[in-house]
């Protein structure tokens, strides 16, 4: 699709997000721009240092997929969603306004524009999303956006957030912190503890990522065939 030629780089979360972005190009055709996978949470800044260390080799353009958790009834498992700002302490970054209207043309109504609250740790409660919601009027959360923001700014590299929901507001979900190592990847057995601890909230966690991860496919081939 030429309006979405600008996009050179594609940035995923590491592991299913990143398959499943992969497998959506792999069907789509024309000029594709790379996926690159990155740590989960904020050390995805720290992984972003790294890979970009020579500012030669700065894509002028960024799109970053995957997924992401609802904190308001207005979204729930499977929306597609494009970040208009990020929050993160207090702090608030606005993706380019530009890019973000590009990717909207494609997914004509099916994406809606939210805040998104960047978070160092896995929201579990319910209770929590919704409160967060309340006191920063933010409706997703997810662990990587405003790292990545405040990492491209710098650069004045134009950046657009798409993510797809897979938990809502209403249930709990185990709580995948502990799991989590200091390079962003999941640790098999913690994981499976904190699976194993919680098992109807981890089977409701799983369908709602398969569903999302299903979707996030799907729409990576509309935007790029």
């Amino acid at each position: 699709m030429s309006d979405l030629q600008p996009f050179q780089t594609i940035l995923v979360c590491q592991g299913a997000e990143y398959q499943a972005v992969c497998r959506g190009l792999s069907r789509a055709s024309g000029t594709l721009p790379s996926a690159i996978a990155i740590p989960v949470g904020r050390n995805s800044s720290t992984y972003l240092y790294e890979k970009f260390e020579s500012k030669k080799e700065l894509p002028s353009s960024v799109l970053v997929m995957g997924l992401c958790g609802s904190l308001t009834p207005r979204y729930t498992v499977g929306d597609i969603l494009l970040y208009q700002d990020c929050i993160y302490q207090g702090s608030l970054l606005s993706c380019d306004r530009t890019l973000s209207a590009q990717l909207a043309s494609p997914l004509q109504t099916e994406a809606s524009l939210v805040t998104a609250l960047t978070s160092d740790r896995v929201i579990c409660h319910a209770t929590e999303k919704r409160h967060l919601a309340q006191i920063s009027g933010a409706d997703v959360v997810d662990m990587e956006g405003f790292g990545i923001l405040e990492f491209f700014r710098q650069f004045e590299v134009a950046v657009a957030m798409l993510r797809v929901v897979s938990d809502d507001c209403y249930h709990d979900v185990p709580d995948l912190t502990p799991a989590l190592n200091s390079d962003g990847s999941l640790q098999p057995l913690p994981l499976a503890i904190a699976m194993l601890r919680q098992p109807i909230a981890a089977t409701r966690l799983i369908r709602g990522a398969m569903l999302g991860l299903k979707i996030l496919e799907e729409v990576t081939t509309l935007l790029f065939s």
